[in-house]
Formats: C-alpha cells, structure tokens, sequence
C-alpha cells in the first residue's frame, strides 16, 4: 500500500473524503518514471491512471508529420487519464513525461468500477477534465497573442510549482518543441532573461534566480490558469 503522506502530494486525491480515499488507496501503486516516457498515443484506449504526486506531463497534440505542440500541462493538481474512469477511453493525445515523475497509478478498469459506484469521484473526473479544457483553451490564445519571452517565463513557472525546486531539468530544445518555435529563439530569449538575472542555465538545467520578476514577466495566463482550476475543483 502506498503511504499515504506520498498519495497526498496530490490535490485530488487529497481532496477526496477520506471513506472514498480508503476504497481507492489499496489499488494504488507508487511509480517512479523518466523524462520521456510515454504513457499513451493518439488512438490508444487508456488502460492507466496517473495522479502525480511529484514532476510534470505534458498532452501533446500530433501532427500527420510527426511534429507535436503542448495543449495542456499536469502535475500534482492533477490526474492524466482520469476520464477512462467514466467508461473506456481512446485519447487524441500524446501524454509524455517531461520531468522526472512520481506518481500514484491505478488500473483503468478498477479505477472504472469505483468512479462508477461513487458520485463525489466521478465528480472530481468530470470537474479536473474542465479544468484541462480551460487550459486548452487559455494555452491556444496564449500562443496566438502572447510574446515569446512572456510564454517561456510562463512555463518555467508551471513547472517550478510542479516540482517545488528553483533548479529545473529543462533543455532549449525540449522547451522549443513544447512552445512550437525554433530552439535558436527559445536560446535568445532565455539569454535575455538571464541577463536580466531573472534565470541562470547550465547546460540541461534553469534555475531561478528572480522569482517574482520572472511572474512580471511571464503573461497573465500564468494566474489564468491557477485561477481556472482553484475555482472549478472547489465547485
């Protein structure tokens, strides 16, 4: 069983009652994954269930090319293929690690059988799916309207409340496959940044320096999203 100071980590299970918490903690398995590892693909039915209790997943939309973009982040707020607990599921997205990652996991079927039995659980599925499609939904006006530097600055700090460490494992290139833009131009804008002493990087890692400048400059989407899902999962 996992203990459960480690299943806590995660808001929703955390916001569980504590009758629901007990049935569904004994299925519950702790699992420690690498950046990179790929949980589904667009077309494959959803056969697990992640709550992160520490690191990030990033749902990708996949092009006819191969190329991808982010849609959407999840960390310990979260769960990623919650929705299988409402009956089987086929994603239309790629959900890959992208740091380091410690979560609780459950089967999709014995996950199914309780959300089915138990309406504050299936509640909590339907509500952190809305918070996800709110993100959608901020993300695709974020990169329509919103500067570079100001969407970089963004995902640093997504990740960081992710992770609670000031020194993050993010390369250039995996930021600009995540933002869709060239990784030259992810390079100059943290130059920028870390000119400014917001930043410092070495190679394969950003560290914080400013954090409260680095919120100045990151876009309002920032707070959007945190806001989004505070007030959908206290519904």
């Amino acid at each position: 069983m996992v203990p459960l100071q480690d299943l806590l980590r995660n808001a929703l299970l955390g916001s569980l009652r504590m009758a629901i918490f007990e049935e569904l903690s004994p299925e519950l398995q702790t699992v420690s994954l690498p950046v990179g590892h790929v949980f589904n693909e667009p077309g494959e039915e959803v056969d697990q269930v992640i709550f992160p209790q520490s690191g990030m997943v990033s749902l990708l939309a996949v092009m006819l090319d191969g190329s991808a973009i982010e849609t959407a982040t999840v960390g310990r707020e979260g769960v990623i293929g919650g929705m299988a607990g409402l009956g089987p599921h086929v994603t239309h997205i790629r959900s890959i690690v992208q740091t380091p990652l410690i979560a609780s996991r459950v089967g999709a079927v014995p996950f199914r059988t309780l959300v089915l039995a138990n309406s504050e659980l299936r509640d909590l599925v339907v509500r952190h799916n809305e918070v996800l499609l709110a993100q959608v939904q901020v993300n695709a006006a974020c990169n329509a309207i919103h500067s570079l530097e100001a969407r970089l600055s963004r995902w640093i700090l997504q990740t960081r409340d992710r992770i609670d460490e000031n020194e993050i494992p993010l390369t250039h290139e995996l930021l600009s496959e995540m933002l869709g833009v060239r990784r030259s131009s992810v390079s100059e804008i943290a130059n920028k940044l870390q000119s400014a002493k917001l930043i410092s990087y070495t190679r394969g890692k950003i560290h914080i320096d400013d954090r409260e400048a680095l919120e100045r400059t990151a876009c309002e989407c920032y707070q959007t999203i945190k806001r989004n899902a505070s007030e959908i999962l206290k519904r």
